[in-house]
């Protein structure tokens, strides 16, 4: 098996797809020498995914965010099958890596491609209804289903692009194959990455259980009070300092200092120092410029008929919330870097469409089967890759499904649904490589962009706005998740057509799951209120702004909105007119995250990239060979830790 290394940096700068494919094909490809899609990982990981998907319902509920999957799944598979292997006497054969990589396509599109938005989409529309009624639960599962399904089918060819050629990273994926690779292997040098990865899991899954909130398990509160009361205070707070950096005419900004959490950290040691310091820059001049200067001017024409405000207050008017002003510039941002670099690279997208188009053939015989000697790279890769045949047959049924659950249960009309549907493919391309290039998927970006677009498709409408906006969101960051877990398969050589069905059986597991769990933790509006609901109640806001239109938003925001699409247009022309200066360029997609997330998430992602980058100037070799796993371990362990809590608090039903 070949090492597992983001292959980018070992390739020429300028190689075209071929190059790559051939140093896949010929190091890395091992799909047709070992088990990969075998029933057990299917069950197992459907078993897992299911769970999952309840368990990110709990957490979008409580804190507004849903934990990423891959690497819980792979960790968690792998720990599962051994304990039924000792329970069996070791009668049982241990899994392959790539079976156990298969275990996480099948729990990855089951726990994150289900549940990320019922509870924002579904909830909003509870809360807004006149009445407070659920939408029944046919419309709920089929919108469920149709639009996981489309995130994974939307997943094929932007896998090609982005995975294949332009080699991003997807730092999660890699984290996940380096936890399976270092659980895998028994040489010294593996041996000593996978002690670091363990330990660093050990640490990162503390720290999961010292910064979780003290009235989600009884227990566990009164343990952090007895310790608090005989030895000392181990409870890890929401934010440092308390009240955040400063004070703004009196108030706290949200999440305005340091989050006590590896896992942030972690990712920001792999994203490494650009994206990073580009993310936080970008929220450093939010929350010390422009949002005190911004403040200044609403308090000045606050009494001015007609005015404004661009920094609206939260928590019954006691905390300034920037990020609700400047989610709109940092969106427009990632839309049109998105659109420019995609459009800079025409000759690349020409390129992966004809690859793509001789995949609609019929599937050739392997190697196994005598495979023949002469086919070129191409012809191997499309015998391996998934066929556009199957994009296309899976998209049109899912098309007519989600355009009819549009009109039949939320009377939107056949050409807005068809909209959405369309908009769907843009974001879904945004938000792939948002998080290919930083690990964050903006979810609530995504969902922003829908409702802007449905404020002038169906104006007034707060229904049809926010069915658009989980259209969207749900199919980009499905999208965005699945194709983090093709990483991992690329980065262990599994076969992708393989893993796609893994995927494709996944949403269908995560869907029987999370529907029922959702009525049966929120029956009536009573339930639903009795959790923080950040997201939710962002999309509610947002919502009513827009049911007036576009110019119900502050002039500033509007402005906001036309400088950050400039920036998005300059900066990748600047990248390709001069290549050589893209290492001291800002990234465009970290500039616009930097506006989207809150300032204690950029903070982490800092401190994590200076961290390795001081790691590196004092010892290089060590830094080469233990930042990765490292990183892996901090991400594993808290986020396994996070989905076990919450699990455990959706089964034993403490919602407080």
């Amino acid at each position: 098996m070949g090492q597992i290394n983001n292959t980018a940096s070992a390739m020429p700068s300028g190689s075209l797809e071929l190059d790559h494919d051939a140093q896949w094909y010929t190091e890395v490809y091992q799909g047709d020498r070992m088990p990969q899609l075998t029933w057990r990982a299917i069950f197992i990981g459907a078993l897992l995914g299911g769970l999952m998907s309840i368990s990110n319902l709990y957490t979008t509920m409580k804190v507004g965010w849903s934990f990423g999957v891959a690497i819980t799944s792979c960790v968690l598979s792998f720990v599962i099958w051994n304990a039924v292997r000792a329970l069996s006497g070791n009668r049982l054969s241990p899994m392959s890596i790539l079976e156990n990589n298969c275990m996480q396509s099948t729990a990855s599109a089951a726990g994150y491609s289900t549940g990320t938005t019922i509870a924002t989409s579904f909830g909003a529309l509870l809360i807004l209804d006149p009445n407070h009624r659920h939408v029944a639960w046919p419309a709920v599962a089929a919108f469920t289903l149709a639009t996981g399904l489309m995130g994974t089918l939307l997943a094929i060819p932007m896998k090609r692009l982005l995975i294949n050629r332009e080699q991003l990273p997807f730092p999660s994926g890699i984290a996940a194959a380096q936890t399976l690779t270092s659980l895998y292997k028994h040489d010294a040098a593996t041996l000593r990455k996978a002690y670091s990865l363990l330990s660093a899991l050990v640490v990162g899954g503390v720290v999961g259980v010292l910064n979780t909130a003290e009235d989600q398990f009884v227990a566990l509160g009164r343990f952090f009070a007895w310790m608090r009361s005989k030895l000392f205070d181990v409870h890890l707070p929401d934010l440092v300092p308390e009240q955040g950096f400063m004070l703004l005419a009196g108030k706290p900004l949200i999440n305005f200092g340091f989050e006590p959490s590896g896992l942030l950290v972690a990712a920001g040691m792999i994203v490494g120092l650009r994206v990073s310091l580009s993310m936080f820059a970008a929220s450093a001049l939010l929350y010390f410029g422009l949002t005190p200067w911004l403040q200044g001017m609403d308090a000045l024409h606050a009494n001015e008929p007609g005015y404004l405000a661009s920094i609206p207050l939260v928590g019954g008017g006691t905390i300034f919330q920037p990020i609700r002003w400047a989610l709109w510039g940092g969106t427009a941002m990632m839309v049109v870097a998105s659109f420019s670099a995609l459009a800079l690279q025409w000759r690349t997208v020409a390129r992966s469409f004809q690859l793509l188009r001789q995949v609609g053939r019929a599937d050739a015989p392997g190697a196994a089967k005598g495979e023949p000697q002469d086919w070129t790279l191409a012809e191997r890769m499309n015998a391996i890759e998934v066929p556009r045949t199957w994009f296309v047959a899976g998209m049109v049924p899912v098309i007519i499904a989600l355009v009819a659950v549009q009109y039949l249960a939320f009377q939107v009309h056949w050409w807005a649904g068809l909209i959405a549907v369309g908009m769907s493919f843009v974001l879904a391309m945004v938000a792939s490589r948002a998080t290919g290039e930083t690990d964050v998927t903006p979810i609530g970006a995504m969902g922003k962009v829908m409702q802007l677009v449905f404020a002038l498709v169906s104006p007034g409408n707060t229904t049809h706005n926010l069915v658009a906006a989980g259209v969207g969101a749900n199919s980009a960051t499905s999208s965005a998740d699945l194709l983090t877990d093709l990483k991992s398969g690329y980065l262990l050589g599994a076969n992708p057509r393989k893993q796609f069905l893994a995927q494709f059986i996944g949403v269908f597991c995560g869907t029987l799951a999370v529907v029922p769990a959702w009525y049966l933790m929120v029956p009536n509006i009573t339930a639903l209120e009795k959790y923080p609901l950040p997201a939710t109640q962002t999309w509610v806001a947002v919502a009513r702004l827009l049911s007036s239109g576009i110019e119900s938003l502050p002039m500033s925001a509007r402005i906001a909105i036309l400088v950050g699409a400039l920036i998005g247009l300059v900066l990748p022309l600047l990248e390709t007119l001069f290549p050589r200066a893209r290492p001291y360029l800002p990234s465009a997609m970290g500039l616009g995250l930097g506006w989207v997330v809150v300032f204690s998430n950029t903070f982490s992602f800092a401190i994590g990239s200076v961290l390795v980058a001081v790691w590196g100037w004092l010892h290089r070799p060590s830094q080469e060979e233990f930042s990765v796993p490292v990183a892996s371990g901090l991400i594993a362990g808290e986020s396994v830790v996070k989905a076990l809590l919450a699990m455990a608090a959706t089964v034993m039903g403490i919602n407080s």
